[in-house]
């Protein structure tokens, strides 16, 4: 391919990604105004692959209910598994129950437990993230994979780095953390590649009485902002 046609292929390109901004602006808009009414809400994260019958399904809305008939909105990435639960949970207790879908290989439809008129669609992971940490008023994280993982560091990295205002990340189930946080301990902080008071940063629970500790003993002011 000779330079000219190969700068005759960027140039189009480039008109292309120019256009693409209005649907990413597009996408901005509309979630902040729909997110926006809702009022504090916390996100929950964790596995799409965690069936009905496992235990950290019937935690995760355990989780949600408590959370939602402590007054906040649940926030959940809208697709089966943790989420589902965690909807689930949310609207068992009558309180806002939030999905924020995205289309994904093992994803493609949303979960029955989101309320109607707070089930939106992305197509842009960068623009739902926006929405998982703008409103939330705490992070709660049940075991997962590596969206689970990239959505809990993102949240460490973001209040780390005062991007963002401080806000509780509580990960639900000793056992299954205990092995990320011994490497935390014995290969990032010996290596001296974060902070020891980087571990006050997020707290360990197994219940959801614990969850709602975390929430009330943060939140003492019950004020709350949008985190940016």
């Amino acid at each position: 391919m000779s330079n000219k046609s190969k700068n005759k292929s960027w140039n189009t390109t480039k008109t292309n990604d120019s256009w693409s901004l209005f649907k990413i602006m597009g996408e901005f808009v509309h979630g902040y105004e729909k997110m926006d009414s809702i009022g504090p809400c916390v996100s929950i994260f964790g596995s799409a692959r965690t069936q009905p019958d496992h235990a950290y399904y019937k935690l995760a809305t355990d989780v949600a209910a408590a959370v939602a008939k402590a007054g906040y909105g649940v926030i959940t990435g809208g697709g089966p598994g943790i989420m589902e639960a965690a909807n689930k949970g949310a609207q068992e207790a009558d309180g806002p129950s939030v999905g924020l879908n995205i289309a994904l290989p093992f994803e493609q439809s949303s979960n029955p437990y989101i309320d109607k008129d707070k089930n939106l669609s992305f197509e842009y992971f960068f623009i739902r993230k926006v929405m998982f940490v703008k409103y939330a008023q705490a992070f709660v994280v049940l075991p997962g994979g590596f969206g689970t993982l990239d959505e809990l560091f993102e949240s460490l990295t973001l209040i780390q780095t005062k991007k963002i205002t401080r806000v509780p990340i509580i990960l639900v189930g000793n056992k299954f953390w205990s092995g990320l946080i011994d490497w935390i301990k014995n290969v990032l902080i010996e290596d001296k590649l974060i902070s020891p008071e980087d571990l006050d940063l997020f707290s360990i629970v197994d219940t959801q009485e614990e969850v709602l500790a975390c929430l009330e003993n943060f939140h003492t002011k019950g004020i709350f902002n949008p985190n940016f």
